[in-house]
């Protein structure tokens, strides 16, 4: 286990080198650990029951649980990419593109961890998304 306290990556280090791999482990399990957190506060929220003498209230409250109830559906989401990620690390596929197999780069990481494919493929797969939809 390597110490990553104040540690981040350096491009002058090998690349996915442990101590890289240690660091995006850390980074990926404690963004997994807070969103389960806090998607358990808003079961706890939305398990409460409100009386709402009116309907513009009731209404309004409605609404805010709808919306919430989407963004956990879209953090449910993002914890299956998280998992993925964590395996890529267990089995040496982590930082690497998966069309091209290319380092995905330290930069894009730290933006985004979960990250799978490089800037340039992301590119290419957002501009054929862009293509195809309007065929």
């Amino acid at each position: 286990m390597v110490a990553i306290d104040n540690y981040i990556p350096s491009e002058s280090e090998e690349y996915m080198c442990e101590k890289h791999l240690e660091y995006f482990r850390n980074k990926l399990q404690n963004w997994k650990e807070e969103i389960i957190s806090n998607s358990k506060l808003t079961l706890e929220n939305l398990q409460e029951k409100n009386s709402f003498p009116d309907d513009t209230d009731r209404a309004s409250n409605e609404t805010d649980r709808s919306i919430e109830l989407r963004a956990r559906d879209r953090q449910r989401k993002l914890i299956s990419k998280i998992d993925k990620a964590l395996k890529n690390i267990e089995e040496g596929e982590y930082g690497y593109c998966e069309e091209t197999g290319d380092p995905i780069g330290l930069a894009r990481l730290e933006a985004r961890p979960t990250a799978t494919l490089s800037v340039e493929a992301q590119e290419r797969h957002e501009r054929n998304e862009k293509i195809y939809r309007f065929k």
